[in-house]
This record gives structure tokens, C-alpha cells and sequence, in this order.
């Protein structure tokens, strides 16, 4: 094929004249050198070829782990959002847990606290029952507990006539009995009420029950006081017909009614709450 080409190309050179041999031999070199150029370019033009091939089969190859990694990194980008989310939400359970932990143990502490009181006021209410076993064994008084608070009664037949404000003998001693009792309990103060039933009273000296209430209960007071109880631990009240314990249909019932009661009055420094309630009247 090359022999062809060459011959070809000098027939029309041999024809038009007679050509040296060394300008043939040069022409022919030129054409070897010229056609080794071509094939060397060739050559490099399909190397190139195979190398753009390379390179594009890379670039898939590089595409498809582009497109992986990025799959990867959003699946990646979605668990850490999700992870995130998920410890918000334990620290959200955590802290709300801590509270209530620490609710509880506010709430454990204030009934721990109030189970001590309740024992210590249950105490309390049996040495008093101990220090009147005997008056509550003669009948002479009850020791009771109304409203959350101690309470001795003492019937008013027993200390007062009908209508009247002044201790009876045997009311004077049992008065005194009760206030040397008291006075042998620390730091604790007590209130005289005075209770009637409710027949009406219209005299002078007591134009209603609320005035032979308070006397009755003053009159008490007053005997207890020269028993020796401090005056700073005792005070008086009248309820005069209005806090009944029992019906006023029967003669029982207004015997019931008509009473002294001594309240031992709870120290309210030991409730629940009260440090707050002082913190709150102190800052007004």
C-alpha cells in the first residue's frame, strides 16, 4: 500500500522529466519521515481516544460514587437530625423528670413532716387525756378534738347556776384543776369559749347570749388566771348560741350546748406553708 502511494505520487514527477536519483532518494525520505509523522499521530490520536474513554468511564464511575456518597450523606444528614430531635426530646424527659423528682421530694419531705406533727399532736392529745383521767373519770369534763384542734369541756350546769356568770364552788376547783394542768404544758396557749344554748336571755346585766357567753368564759378565765397560768397564754371568746354540737330539740341537746370549751391552740409556726406566708405578709 505505501509502495503504491509512493510510486503513484512519482509517476507524474518521472514522466514530466528525468529526476536525479538523490532528489528521488530525498523525496522518498521525506515521504517515509512524513508517513512515520502520520502513523506517530495516529498512534497518538488513538491513545488519546483510549484515554478520553478512560476518562469518561472515571467520570461515570466518579458520578454514580457522587451520587451514592451524596445519598449517603443525606440519609447520613437525615439520622443526625433525627438523633437530635430524639436528645432534645430526653433532655426535654430528663428535666421534666428532675422536677418531679424534685417535686416528690418536696412533697415526700412536707409529709414526713406533717406525719412527725401528726405524731407529736397525737402525743400531746394522750398525755392530756393521762393529766384529766381523773376529772374524765368523775364526769366532770371530756377532752375532745374539734376541728383539728384539743379541746376540754366542761358542762356549764356544773360551774354556773341558770342565767348566771358566777363559778359554783365545785366549778371554781375544777377550773383550777384544769389551769394547773395547763400551766404545766411549755409553749402552748389556750382560749376560753363560751357556749350557750339557745334559749334567748334579756336581763340587764345580759341582754343576750352573747353577753352571758363572754362573761362565763371571762369568769374562767379569770379563775385561771389567779391559778397561776400566765395571762399571755389565755384569752376569751364568745360564741354565744351559734356553734352548737348538738340539736336544740332536746333537753340533752341543749345541756350539750350550753358549755365552757379551753382550746389548746396549735402553734401555726409549725404548719405547712407558713414560712411562705410570712415571706409574702413581710414583703407587703
Amino acid at each position: 500500500m505505501r509502495t503504491l502511494l509512493l510510486v503513484s505520487l512519482l509517476v507524474p514527477l518521472l514522466s514530466a522529466g528525468c529526476v536525479g536519483k538523490r532528489k528521488f532518494n530525498d523525496m522518498e525520505s521525506n515521504y517515509n519521515e512524513t508517513y512515520k509523522d502520520l502513523n506517530q499521530t495516529r498512534t497518538e490520536r488513538d491513545r488519546l481516544a483510549d484515554d478520553l474513554r478512560t476518562a469518561r468511564a472515571d467520570i461515570t464511575a466518579l458520578k454514580r460514587r457522587l451520587s451514592t456518597a451524596t445519598e449517603q450523606l443525606e440519609e447520613l444528614e437525615r439520622q443526625l437530625k433525627s438523633e437530635r430531635a430524639q436528645k432534645s426530646e430526653l433532655l426535654k424527659t430528663r428535666a421534666q423528670l428532675n422536677a418531679s423528682i424534685e417535686e416528690m421530694t418536696r412533697a415526700l419531705g412536707e409529709l414526713a413532716e406533717r406525719k412527725a406533727q401528726a405524731e407529736e399532736r397525737i402525743r400531746e392529745f394522750r398525755d392530756l387525756l393521762g393529766r384529766f383521767q381523773e376529772l374524765i373519770d368523775a364526769g366532770r369534763l371530756k377532752v375532745r378534738i374539734i376541728d383539728g384542734r384539743m379541746v376540754v369541756q366542761l358542762a356549764t350546769d356544773v360551774l354556773f347556776s341558770s342565767g348566771s356568770a358566777s363559778l359554783s364552788a365545785e366549778g371554781r376547783k375544777a377550773i383550777r384543776e384544769v389551769a394547773e394542768v395547763f400551766a404545766e404544758i411549755p409553749d402552748r396557749r389556750f382560749q376560753v369559749e363560751g357556749h350557750t344554748d339557745d334559749v334567748p336571755i334579756r336581763t340587764e346585766r345580759f341582754p343576750s347570749n352573747w353577753e352571758l357567753a363572754s362573761a362565763r368564759a371571762l369568769t374562767v378565765l379569770r379563775e385561771m388566771l389567779e391559778a397561776g397560768l400566765p395571762p399571755q397564754r389565755v384569752s376569751a371568746a364568745s360564741y354565744g348560741e351559734f356553734d352548737p354540737v348538738a340539736p336544740n330539740r332536746t333537753p340533752q341537746g341543749k345541756a350539750q350546748n350550753r358549755r365552757i370549751q379551753i382550746v389548746v391552740v396549735p402553734d401555726l409556726d409549725s404548719l405547712p406553708g407558713t414560712e411562705e406566708l410570712q415571706r409574702i405578709s413581710s414583703d407587703d
